[in-house]
């Protein structure tokens, strides 16, 4: 009997579900994803969530195509992106505070203790309130593997800071 991940690889290509395929084929079928390419973020205010990403992440704002509606495209490492778009009906997480397993993307940083420092000179307290916007989560030693931290971006999106190893 083949294992379910099999069925379920095989069910995702061309032909009956369930046909016999060897891993060979299995591998040919599968699109080979190289890398994820963006996150998109809707936001309230464009001009806050710019200054945010700009101030707070460190990202470069790049150019962006002449799409009928506002937003902006920030270069996150070597090849990602980030895009933000102004979506008056889009559906945000309300007054949530922090929460670790929430939805949330993560972004490396060089050294861990640094961007605590740079932080915490922008106003991010691990003693603040649950509610408040400049609450900051912190795991150094996280199950994970690798040392995290956790805030908010003005529309309360969860953000990820982590770094291959506590320094």
């Amino acid at each position: 009997m083949r294992a379910s991940t099999d069925r379920v690889v095989n069910s995702l290509s061309p032909g009956p579900v369930g046909d016999d395929v060897s891993q060979n084929e299995v591998k040919m079928i599968n699109m080979q994803i190289e890398t994820i390419h963006h996150v998109s973020l809707t936001v309230t205010d464009l001009d806050r969530s710019k200054q945010f990403y700009r101030e707070i992440l460190g990202l470069s704002e790049i150019e962006r195509p002449g799409f009928p509606f506002p937003g902006a495209w920030f270069q996150v490492g070597g090849n990602q992106q980030l895009h933000l778009i102004l979506h008056p009906g889009a559906t945000f997480r309300g007054l949530k505070g922090v929460d670790t397993r929430d939805g949330h993307f993560a972004v490396r940083v060089a050294s861990y203790r640094r961007a605590l420092e740079f932080l915490g000179s922008k106003g991010y307290r691990e003693d603040a309130a649950d509610q408040d916007p400049m609450k900051m989560r912190t795991n150094p030693r996280a199950i994970a593997g690798f040392p995290q931290i956790y805030i908010l971006d003005p529309d309360r999106h969860v953000i990820e800071i982590n770094a291959e190893k506590l320094d």
